[in-house]
């Protein structure tokens, strides 16, 4: 195999994150190499500094340490899972940042160390312009010692970096819960505006009251967590009761104007679960406790008609 510098970097997957990733190396005064499967990606890196690979085997070579970024664990695995790959890559390391679930996380690291490959998984929780800048945040798990081998290279990345563990899958499972908080937050404003405007509010005028709901969410997320992991669920400001009540009027206003209400009918009927199983005067994080055991709940309790206080 090629000989290369301990604080080289290779780059898999030029995409719009993978030619950030890489072009933060590149500013860094890194050696950087860098392949994507579809040729030609990679020219304005080349002329900062960066090398163009070949191939994937070639690129893996160069480096100690490869940062695959591509669009899912199917892509990276049929990158990495090649033979000629799989050989180049023993006794170098591959640092996962492509999104998928903890548990393709999991499957892709005992590959690696089958292989002889060192394996470390993580998440970038930040936009493309963050990387590089005091902005970018990066989340990592897997083996410790092989994180701090490597982490004045991911440094280069700028922002903040955390290694959450030794266990493979903790960086995947945090980004699919922040995600899980981020798309059904703007689901929740999409179908805000979608009924606002249908009552005569542009988007605009909503704007600034919506940036105030935001502003006191964080106080209520350290709240409820406190609630989740202590296992006590008080409802003395915001019984679910009244949640659910209001829960009513905007599926009756949504579905008055012909907007689907999907998403707010299914908060309504995980609330009403909830009071089904006597915990009204729960507040609404009671939701979590039941939630994974949905399989063992009523199909389905009496709702009553719109605009009920129930």
């Amino acid at each position: 195999m090629s000989s290369y510098s301990e604080k080289s970097v290779t780059v898999l997957g030029l995409g719009p994150m993978g030619r950030a990733l890489a072009g933060a190396f590149v500013d860094a005064g890194l050696p950087t190499t860098v392949w994507n499967r579809t040729p030609g990606r990679g020219r304005d890196l080349v002329e900062r500094g960066a090398v163009a690979a070949r191939s994937a085997e070639e690129a893996v070579a160069a480096s100690g340490l490869t940062v695959a970024c591509v669009v899912n664990y199917d892509a990276s695995d049929a990158i990495l899972r090649r033979d000629a790959v799989t050989d180049a890559l023993r006794g170098r390391t591959v640092a996962n940042l492509t999104a998928d679930t903890p548990g393709r996380a999991r499957d892709t690291a005992q590959w690696a160390v089958g292989h002889g490959i060192g394996y470390l998984d993580g998440a970038i929780m930040t936009p493309t312009t963050s990387i590089g800048t005091p902005a970018g945040v990066f989340l990592h798990s897997g083996p410790s010692d092989l994180y701090r081998v490597h982490r004045q290279v991911l440094d280069a990345l700028g922002g903040t970096h955390t290694h959450l563990g030794e266990e493979i899958g903790r960086a995947a499972a945090y980004d699919i819960a922040l995600l899980d908080i981020f798309w059904t937050a703007m689901a929740g404003y999409a179908h805000a505006l979608a009924v606002a405007r249908a009552e005569g509010v542009t988007a605009r005028e909503l704007a600034p009251f919506a940036a105030g709901v935001g502003a006191i969410l964080p106080p209520i997320f350290e709240q409820a967590a406190e609630e989740v992991d202590s296992g006590t669920f008080s409802g003395e400001d915001n019984p679910i009761t009244s949640a659910v009540s209001s829960m009513a009027h905007i599926v009756h206003t949504s579905e008055a104007h012909g907007i689907d209400a999907g998403v707010m009918r299914a908060a309504e009927g995980m609330a009403r679960r909830v009071i089904g199983l006597g915990h009204g005067t729960d507040g609404f994080t009671r939701v979590t406790e039941v939630l994974g055991r949905s399989r063992l709940l009523p199909t389905s309790v009496p709702s009553g008609r719109h605009g009920d206080a129930r």
